[in-house]
Parts: structure tokens; C-alpha cells; sequence
């Protein structure tokens, strides 16, 4: 396994929305967690030493409301020793007022923040992009031309879910995040549209189950993926997954999954 992706990690701690925050759907759940997390310094104090021990690479996942909230927190985690590889920049969560979602519908303002944190770490930046856009492609572009160093594709899709006696929402925001097999098909056109338009690596995310849905954004173009919901019901999936796409590339007398990247006709 490549590494892990932390849920969001905020400058403050953030209880998060108020319950009920999941509902499941058909072949999907949305949530509205709200980025609840215990903030920077708390998790600098009692996560970071931990991560040590687990024996893959951490990519710490972090969102603001400001450039300033982000570049803080990374100040925060660069003046430390730690075994953080990268970070996940989050400028695309639909389920709160102040996600990220105002530099992640804006080009001008994803390259700006872009450059802003690459000009404070050295580590690998990856931007997480969301598909509630008009054109995903170029507020891709304008992470590369900020200086990210890999695209993550996508988050999830803004919905919305009914309870039909109470007619009031079955989650406590109206709008939330709708992820899991569902939103694959548009996982993959994203990712696709993202590849062609960029020159650096495409992280695809969306809906994945099995090996097969892996190969399918590896064809889109994906060079890694990540996986998320499916852990709510299998949280071994990934080690499978592994073990899957091992026999397919030996069964297919592949040197490396890689020349399957974009490899889509």
C-alpha cells in the first residue's frame, strides 16, 4: 500500500456538523461531518508520533478558510520533525460554509494558494479537486501552474436526501457530500479530463470496490487512487484490492500497472 490520506485537519478544532451527519443511499452514503477534527496542534501533539509505527506513508489532508489558515498550518507542521510525507490540500468539501470550496471553484485563487504553500514546504503538495465545478480541467491547470506536484480527483458530489414524513432533511445540513459507488462514472470522467489537460500525476478517487475499478481510472489516467467508503464495509479492502491487481498483472504478463496509465483508446 502507497500510503494513507488523514481526514481533514483544520488551524482550530472543529466539532463538525451536528448529528444526524450519514445517511446511506442507493450504491452511495452522504455525509455531512463538517471537518471535525481536533485541529493542528492537538494532532501535531498526539497523532504525528504515532504514525511511526504503522509502516506506510502519511499524507496529512488539511482545509482552511483563508490562505493564512492553511499556510499556518503547515508552518505549524514543518517547524516539527515528522514523519509526514506530503499534504492533501482540500479546497473542494461542499458540506460546510468555509471548506476550501471558495478556492476550489476559482482558478486565480487555487494557483495563488498553490504557490503560497509550495513556497513554505518542500514536501509534496497534492491539490483535491472538486467535481461541483464547470470546468475541473482548469482549476487543475491552475494547481500545476501553482506549483502542485500531483491532482486528486474527485471529491464528493454535493446531494441531498429527503425524509418523506418529516419532509426535513436526513442529515442535519439540507446539501451534503455524496460518495461511494455511485459517483464512480463521474470519478472517472473527471480524472480523464484532468490527465489530458495536466503534466503531473492524477490521484483518482471515487466509488472504488475492486482491482476492476482501479484499472478503470488507471486507463482514465490515474496513477494512484485512493479509497474511502468502501472501508465502512471492508476495512481490509485495500490489502484485497492489492492482492487482485498482483494476479491481473501477472495474468496479463505486465512488467508494471503503470503503462495501463491513460491507456484508454
Amino acid at each position: 500500500m502507497g500510503g494513507i490520506v488523514t481526514k481533514s485537519i483544520t488551524l482550530l478544532p472543529r466539532e463538525g456538523n451536528p448529528p444526524p451527519r450519514i445517511v446511506e443511499t442507493p450504491s452511495g452514503m452522504l455525509n455531512s461531518i463538517g471537518l471535525a477534527n481536533i485541529g493542528v496542534d492537538k494532532y501535531i501533539k498526539e497523532k504525528i508520533p504515532l504514525y511511526s509505527t504503522i509502516g506506510t506513508q502519511i499524507i496529512m489532508n488539511i482545509a482552511g478558510s483563508t490562505m493564512d489558515e492553511y499556510s499556518d498550518i503547515v508552518k505549524k507542521v514543518e517547524s516539527i520533525s515528522s514523519d509526514i510525507v506530503g499534504y492533501e490540500v482540500n479546497i473542494s468539501c461542499p458540506n460546510v460554509k468555509k471548506g476550501g470550496m471558495e478556492f476550489g471553484v476559482n482558478c486565480e485563487l487555487t494557483q495563488k494558494l498553490t504557490e503560497k504553500l509550495k513556497s513554505i514546504t518542500d514536501r509534496p503538495l497534492i491539490v483535491k479537486l472538486s467535481p461541483n465545478v464547470t470546468d475541473i480541467a482548469a482549476i487543475a491547470q491552475s494547481a500545476e501552474e501553482g506549483g502542485a506536484d500531483a491532482i486528486s480527483a474527485i471529491n464528493t458530489v454535493v446531494g441531498m436526501s429527503i425524509d418523506l414524513q418529516t419532509r426535513k432533511s436526513n442529515v442535519s445540513t439540507k446539501f451534503s457530500g455524496l460518495s461511494g459507488p455511485a459517483i464512480r462514472p463521474i470519478g472517472i470522467a473527471s480524472v480523464y479530463r484532468v490527465f489530458q489537460s495536466v503534466n503531473i500525476p492524477v490521484i483518482g478517487i471515487g466509488g472504488i470496490t475492486n482491482s476492476k475499478d482501479v484499472i478503470e481510472y488507471m486507463l482514465a489516467g490515474a496513477l494512484a487512487v485512493q479509497i474511502g467508503t468502501t472501508n465502512f464495509r471492508n476495512p481490509g479492502i485495500a490489502v484485497s484490492i492489492i492482492d487482485d491487481l498482483v494476479s491481473y498483472s501477472e495474468q496479463n504478463n505486465y512488467n508494471t500497472l503503470t503503462d495501463l496509465v491513460g491507456a484508454v483508446l
